[in-house]
């Protein structure tokens, strides 16, 4: 039996992310993955948005992404384009690139990282006592960790298996989403809509291959789609199938919206799809699982590595559960704006009007991006439990980004003027202290400038966890809540 720390089930971006997380951290941790090559996720998902890219960027490696994709202003709420240019926000645009490719950049990053996939696999079950879980994979073979998290879709079966319940509304729409090729071209590409839905025709990037989107006629199909699925839809819609051959990929995706009641099941996790599903509108779904992993990594971590106690898992539903929800909610809001019928058209032209205005297209636009989360860290500075903003900093290593001290995925307490008086001594295994100065005002996304802080302790996922004036008072409470109990003297 191989051991490994911790066994992510999937490895898409969310497994991947996570993944990467983990093993900055130094942790053991492996992922299976039912797919044997990573070209096999065709176009499932078109890109990033702004908060997402500056997750890459506390990474380090968000020019990897950038220099492959295209940068646009790709916020939207059912349609309706919103700008986010003038968001104080290096990224204050979304990036055009297919899933596909971040895929591969990802698996690049955790390759340099040395993390294990077992791919052409799939987890086919588990058991979990005190001390770990051990996992049944599809081969016959099995593996032993302290912690599985499942990052496997949708129908996971880790989810199902834990028996954690997946609430919301079923599906009134199915659609296939595909890259294939065909025999025969059409005589005009684009979005076409019509009474059962929106589909669409257009050509991949190497301009063999077409990128296929369709409503199905019916709802409820629970098996894998086929390509004569594929063919049948399209019929059904365009009077021919244009002699669709060789897919690369096909899936499929419904307007359902469903929601784990809980993220944690003793040793197991849920990330990504396997714990909130809903249509693609706005292209939150990536964007969400990607912020999960980010959250779930450095607690998980510093749980395994035991410095902290293992209630700080419980902090990762706290904080996550909720942003879901709120993702579902707006998505559902969205589809039901995307109706062909003529009173459905005059309220999105309506809402369009009221988004046109700065400050509901502000807050619409950060809450899609990503860049209005606040996670519930308790009152205080407006600082506290959001984004640290990425500031051009000097400081005795010389400028610094606030990203670039984030690179290694480890916590930091900035000292902007508490002279000295930041005692993290006993904590000093674990946060980095800098002293840095910064010219300039604060701004926050929606909320606008800030008062500037003494000090300001940054959690590994760059949200701020502390923000002090000029001396450490509740300094060693955070430090302890965040990232354990100090050190023996």
């Amino acid at each position: 039996m191989t051991k490994h720390t911790v066994v992510i089930a999937g490895g898409g971006p969310t497994g991947q992310t996570l993944a990467g997380e983990l093993a900055l951290a130094g942790v053991d941790v492996a992922i299976v993955e039912r797919r044997v090559s990573q070209d096999l996720v065709g176009s499932r998902s078109g890109g990033l948005h702004a908060r997402t890219i500056e997750i890459f960027d506390q990474r380090g490696i968000a020019d990897r992404l950038l220099k492959e994709g295209q940068v646009a202003q790709v916020a939207g709420f059912a349609g309706i384009r919103l700008d986010i240019s003038d968001f104080p926000t290096r990224h204050n645009y979304g990036l055009a690139l297919w899933q596909s490719h971040i895929e591969r950049i990802l698996a690049g990053w955790v390759g340099e990282l040395a993390v294990p996939i077992h791919r052409g696999r799939e987890v086919t079950g588990f058991t979990q006592d005190a001390s770990g879980v051990d996992v049944a994979l599809s081969d016959g073979r099995s593996l032993r960790a302290a912690y599985l998290v499942g990052c496997d879709g949708g129908r996971s079966r880790i989810r199902k298996a834990a028996d954690i319940e997946f609430r919301g509304s079923d599906p009134t729409t199915s659609n296939l989403i595909a890259e294939a090729e065909l025999a025969e071209e059409p005589p005009e590409w684009g979005i076409y809509r019509d009474a059962l839905g929106i589909h669409s025709l257009s050509k991949s990037e190497d301009g063999r291959r077409v990128r296929v989107l369709v409503t199905e006629q019916h709802v409820g199909a629970t098996s894998d789609p086929t390509l004569r699925d594929l063919s049948e839809a399209l019929i059904a819609v365009y009077g021919t199938d244009y002699g669709i051959h060789s897919p690369t990929s096909i899936s499929r995706f419904t307007d359902m919206t469903r929601q784990a009641t809980a993220y944690r099941e003793g040793r197991i996790l849920l990330a990504g799809d396997a714990a909130h599903v809903h249509p693609p509108d706005g292209g939150q779904g990536l964007q969400t699982g990607v912020q999960d992993a980010v959250n779930l990594g450095w607690k998980l971590a510093q749980v395994v590595k035991h410095t902290s106690p293992e209630s700080l898992l419980d902090t990762y539903h706290a904080e996550r559960h909720p942003v879901a929800a709120r993702v579902l909610r707006t998505t559902m809001a969205a589809i039901a704006l995307r109706g062909a019928e003529d009173r459905t058209t005059a309220l999105r032209e309506m809402v369009s009007d009221l988004l046109s205005m700065d400050e509901p297209r502000i807050r619409i636009a950060a809450m899609l991006s990503g860049l209005n989360i606040r996670y519930d860290l308790g009152e205080g500075h407006p600082l506290i439990g959001r984004r640290m903003p990425d500031l051009d900093l000097a400081t005795s290593k010389g400028p610094l980004r606030t990203f670039t001290l984030l690179h290694g995925a480890r916590p930091v307490l900035l000292n902007f003027g508490a002279a000295g008086r930041l005692d993290i001594t006993r904590w000093a295994d674990r946060v980095e202290l800098v002293d840095a100065e910064y010219r300039g005002v604060w701004v926050l996304p929606v909320i606008g400038a800030v008062t500037a802080p003494a000090a300001v302790l940054i959690r590994p996922d760059g949200y701020v966890a502390w923000v002090g004036d000029e001396t450490d008072q509740g300094l060693a409470d955070a430090l302890t809540t965040w990232f354990g109990p100090p050190a023996a003297a």
